[in-house]
């Protein structure tokens, strides 16, 4: 289900026809920045449902009152 080398070299094609060769490096570097932000926000959501699961405390009264 991924992309093969054919799809690929188009959406190449398509960004360097979109964008010009000088701003492919930008592109690039706003994209790979992106992503590491992307992927350091999701590990510290993570790391802070983790932490908030081993300190909350179960409630002592589960019982309803009617």
């Amino acid at each position: 289900m991924g992309l093969g080398t054919t799809e690929l070299v188009l959406i190449l094609v398509i960004v360097l026809v979109l964008f010009g060769a000088r701003k492919l490096p930008e592109i690039g570097s706003g994209l790979a920045k992106g992503i590491k932000s992307f992927r350091k926000n999701i590990s510290d959501d993570q790391t802070k449902d983790a932490e908030t699961k081993d300190t909350e405390e179960p409630s002592k009264d589960n019982t309803k009152v009617s």
